[in-house]
């Protein structure tokens, strides 16, 4: 795909650099393969029947998400469904991402607390714009030295870390603003659809709220 460089050009309000946002945006959401989302969805679902731990990571912005996931996951997924997914974000830890950091190096942050956390199995979802920051690249490879499942999502060119994860979704888009509300809604959407597919009780979907 041809990369989709934005802002590419001046606005003389708010308003117009809004209208030229979220045309971007749709074109970032319709460059996603769709595919890589139902196999996400497919791997998140069999892995959280199993009760296998789902590990996230990301950087700035990327670990708000990498955050968010939890709290979706571990409380929205559970609303009128018998799935209970185990979810930890590796961004979550400060405490411990900083004493890594100054300790050992920040390119092992991720990496080192999968070490000791994780087993074969179990899933990474790495999150990263770029798709080459090193403590998210290391990280994938940690993961899969360790045999664990990982999912990638990434913009921009999508760097090493959309080439060696399992399953990519990769946003072709250059503007982390943009990148990173896709991911968000990946993030939601890959989190809703596991507690779709698990409903007690399908009778209510319309009044259902997540």
């Amino acid at each position: 795909m041809t990369s989709l460089l934005f802002p590419d050009q001046l606005f003389e309000d708010a308003g117009r650099y809004a209208d030229a946002y979220f045309e971007r945006f749709r074109k970032a959401v319709e460059s996603i393969d769709r595919s890589s989302i139902a196999a996400a969805g497919m791997l998140l679902a069999e892995k959280s029947r199993q009760r296998a731990m789902i590990y996230s990571c990301g950087n700035g912005g990327s670990a708000a998400i990498s955050n968010h996931l939890v709290c979706d996951c571990m409380k929205g997924v559970r609303t009128n469904s018998w799935l209970k997914p185990r979810v930890n974000s590796l961004s979550a830890t400060v405490e411990l991402i900083t004493a890594i950091a100054n300790d050992i190096g920040t390119d092992e942050i991720f990496s080192h607390q999968l070490t000791s956390l994780a087993s074969e199995g179990d899933v990474l979802i790495a999150i990263s714009s770029s798709g080459a920051s090193p403590n998210i690249i290391k990280a994938l490879q940690t993961a899969r030295e360790m045999k664990m499942s990982t999912i990638a999502m990434t913009g921009f060119s999508g760097g090493e870390a959309a080439r060696i994860a399992d399953i990519s979704l990769h946003v072709d888009m250059e503007n982390y603003g943009v990148v990173e509300d896709v991911h968000q809604s990946l993030m939601h959407i890959l989190a809703q659809y596991l507690r779709h597919s698990h409903l007690v009780d399908t009778s209510a979907l319309g009044s259902l709220k997540f």
